[in-house]
């Protein structure tokens, strides 16, 4: 059964049921009232007619006086201790009361009875007669008006329920095709994306931020989401395709030297070698920065901490300069502490990129400069190198571009560094800037948020 039936189908089997519930309730409710109040009635109407006929009974003949107190729709009558009843008076109407045993009692009563179908009210006292003996006055009274009266309410209380079914249906269906049509959207749009082989989102209507609102948003984030996956594969296919020809092509010219001519040669089989293990090395560093590229923001797990900047800078510094035994020189602006929420390893990282070009790109020292400028901490790496052409400036971080391809080439740069530098900043929520003049020498700087005491 599809959703959008159940939905309609539980809700009208519920508030059915509910109504059902409801109905019977009030019913039997009034029911009770409507029997009680006949009862107390002919309760309060025979201590009446037994005072006044127990005050007459000497005055008037016993079936004369019965006459005058006869109730319109029912019967009374006086029975002696033997259960015979020498004095009795009926309604027209109910005449058939006549047939019914009698039975003396010596006690009050006040009941209903059922007789022929039909359901009386029956009351009963004792009262002494003029030759000193107890007999009992006993009424029968018809409550043929409230039975009836009962049935007429409950015949209304049925035709209101089938009638209130009526909108509950119309408005259970048009609930449940709201409630289901983001649903609905969301499995069309899935057979398109299916069919199609595109991506495609829903639509989403009405300022309302419900749940069905946010299934949608979701939705259509996951296919943002897959989406950029799917182009960044596609990307990393391609980049990878693209990029690999060159250096394959070297290592496999090498190996066909060293194959003919390697054993006789020793200056070419050392050339050689060392062309092959440089060229492989890039190939490994391409390939780890193109994983990296592949991956889309949120796969990268970042974890922000706490971290004091000035004494990592200071790490970083020194960890590279012992690395590539460059001089670096490092400078913070009044010394004073930062503060700041991110993730260590990849601010790392991205300022090891940043330091790896001024190393290919400068000879002389890279100065590194920490400080704080309108309330934003900001690391600058500053060399004077052969620095980037004003044209070119805003291209350096499309992946592939190579500003000086032969010398970028030749110190084994890939023109992926600065693209995977903006992935990174992206993902740690940096800004970039890049200053560079030609001739002159080249400063990046990475803008970061502190944390406000």
């Amino acid at each position: 059964m599809k959703l959008r039936n159940k939905i309609n189908l539980y809700t009208v089997v519920l508030f059915a049921a509910l109504l059902l519930v409801m109905n019977i309730t009030v019913y039997f409710t009034f029911s009770k009232l409507i029997l009680d109040s006949e009862l107390h009635t002919a309760k309060k109407e025979m201590e009446k007619n037994a005072k006044d006929i127990g005050k007459s009974l000497d005055t008037i003949p016993e079936a004369e006086l019965l006459r005058s107190y006869v109730p319109i729709n029912g019967m009374i009558q006086l029975v002696t201790f033997d259960n015979n009843a020498p004095s009795t008076v009926t309604s027209p109407t109910e005449q058939n009361l006549i047939r019914r045993t009698t039975k003396f009692s010596q006690e009050e009563e006040s009941k209903f009875i059922t007789y022929q179908k039909r359901v009386y009210t029956f009351e009963s006292m004792p009262i002494i007669l003029l030759d000193g003996s107890v007999a009992n006055l006993q009424i029968t009274k018809s409550i043929k008006s409230a039975s009836d009266n009962l049935n007429v309410l409950r015949l209304v209380l049925i035709l209101v329920t089938l009638l209130t079914l009526i909108p509950v249906v119309v408005s259970s269906l048009i609930l449940s095709k709201l409630i289901t049509k983001p649903v609905t959207s969301m499995i069309k749009t899935m057979k398109d994306i299916r069919q199609s082989g595109r991506f495609k989102r829903i639509a989403l209507e009405g300022k309302s931020k419900d749940e069905l609102f946010q299934m949608g948003e979701t939705f259509n984030h996951m296919i943002d989401l897959l989406e950029t996956n799917y182009e960044k594969q596609k990307q990393f296919v391609s980049n990878a395709s693209h990029e690999f020809k060159t250096p394959l092509t070297i290592i496999e010219s090498y190996a066909s030297l060293l194959k003919r001519r390697g054993l006789s040669e020793p200056e070419l089989f050392a050339e050689s070698i060392e062309a092959i293990h440089s060229e492989a090395v890039r190939m490994k560093d391409m390939t780890e920065q193109l994983l990296l590229l592949a991956k889309h923001h949120e796969q990268w797990n970042v974890v922000k901490a706490p971290l004091k900047l000035g004494a990592f800078v200071q790490q970083t510094v020194k960890s590279f300069q012992s690395a590539y035994n460059r001089e670096i020189q490092f400078q913070q602006d009044n010394w004073t502490e930062i503060s700041i929420s991110t993730d260590e390893k990849k601010l790392k990282q991205l300022l090891f990129i940043f330091l790896d070009n001024a190393r290919k790109y400068s000879d002389e020292t890279i100065t590194v400069i920490l400080g704080v400028v309108h309330g934003e901490a900001f690391i600058s790496v500053v060399d004077t190198g052969i620095g980037i052409h004003h044209d070119e400036l805003s291209k350096v971080f499309d992946r592939f571009y190579r500003v000086d391809k032969a010398r970028n080439r030749k110190k084994g740069g890939s023109g992926l560094g600065l693209s995977l530098a903006m992935e990174i900043a992206d993902a740690i929520d940096i800004k970039i800037t890049l200053e560079s003049e030609e001739g002159v020498g080249t400063t990046a700087t990475l803008f970061l948020k502190t944390n406000k005491n």
